[in-house]
């Protein structure tokens, strides 16, 4: 039975092209499952997002490893990959693993193997301009001695539509500077992302090695499925999780998700100062969000002009080229 209600959430501001072309086809009653690979794929294949698909930063070895994944609320069917390489779109076969009874999370040159079997798009994804990022971007850690383990912006994204369908989908190309191998939350079912029609969705965004730690997707699910709002259920589920991780590990790194429930309503939270979220619902036009800690709580409020233009001319600035003396 149509409901009318649908919504569609995504981390990052980079999310917000691709999401806002699927918000119209949810508007116009299309599926969840169309909706958010289209809205993904649109992430993956833009050149200027250094931490997801075509142009993502590559690893200690300068190559260029994706991980993606896809659930269906429905079913609970899910497929993921892990450290894939000069494979377009990482999340479509994701999305055909998830048509699998067996092997649906494969990983390395095995998924490679069966990707390009079954025809998907080869194609070299790193990119000159995220070459000259990861130059620079060694030259200001590993040179100086710093941390390189900074710029993980997975693009988790979330859909309802109106047949009360929910589909969530990941892609990323993971920690800059990781091992080769390295395999973060991302496509792993109830860390980076799980969804559960009856209940709503979640995705996860920051360090992996932390928020597999407390398989954060999931219990967001099941706090919406027990009648926390999504806010609710997205803070309490982040900032527990901080305090066990800096009690009993010793240290908590970046921990954001974003989540939405069977009606549209949705929740964000996060760890850090600045996150940026994406929104759209039967009621809400495409919107960028920016949140930030405050206590134990969340705030957010609508990203203004001043912002979004810092952004763009962020992202297509020219890398800086070393100075040589």
């Amino acid at each position: 039975m149509v409901n009318h209600q649908w919504g569609i959430i995504a981390t990052w501001r980079m999310a917000y092209e691709g999401l806002s072309a699927s918000a119209k086809l949810l508007a116009d009653k299309g599926d969840a499952r169309s909706a958010v690979l289209q809205a993904v794929k649109q992430v993956e294949d833009y050149p200027l997002y250094k931490s997801v698909g075509y142009g993502g930063l590559p690893n200690q070895d300068g190559e260029v490893e994706l991980d993606a994944a896809f659930m269906d609320g429905d079913s609970l069917a899910m497929g993921a990959v892990a450290g894939v390489r000069n494979l377009a779109n990482p999340v479509l076969i994701a999305a055909a693993l998830s048509e699998e009874r067996f092997n649906s999370f494969m990983v390395g040159g095995g998924a490679e193997q069966w990707a390009i079997h079954k025809g998907f798009e080869q194609k070299q994804m790193l990119t000159e301009r995220a070459l000259q990022h990861y130059r620079k971007r060694c030259r200001e850690t590993l040179a100086r001695g710093l941390n390189p383990y900074t710029g993980h912006d997975t693009v988790g994204m979330i859909t309802l539509d109106q047949n009360s369908k929910i589909c969530v989908a990941t892609s990323t190309s993971g920690l800059f500077m990781k091992r080769p191998g390295r395999v973060g939350d991302s496509p792993v079912s109830g860390s980076g992302f799980y969804a559960d029609s009856t209940m709503g969705a979640a995705t996860a965004t920051g360090l992996g090695e932390d928020l597999m730690k407390g398989c954060i997707s999931y219990e967001i699910v099941q706090r919406m499925g027990r009648g926390m709002t999504p806010q609710m259920a997205a803070e309490s589920a982040v900032y527990e999780l901080e305090a066990r991780l800096l009690a009993r590990y010793g240290r908590a790194g970046d921990l954001s998700v974003v989540c939405m429930n069977r009606e549209g309503e949705f929740g964000a939270a996060t760890n850090i100062d600045s996150f940026s979220f994406v929104v759209a619902n039967h009621t809400l036009a495409p919107t960028v969000f920016l949140a930030r800690r405050e206590g134990d709580h969340t705030l957010y409020s609508e990203a203004d002009e001043t912002w979004l233009n810092a952004y763009l001319a962020r992202i297509s600035a020219p890398v800086e080229e070393p100075h040589h003396v």
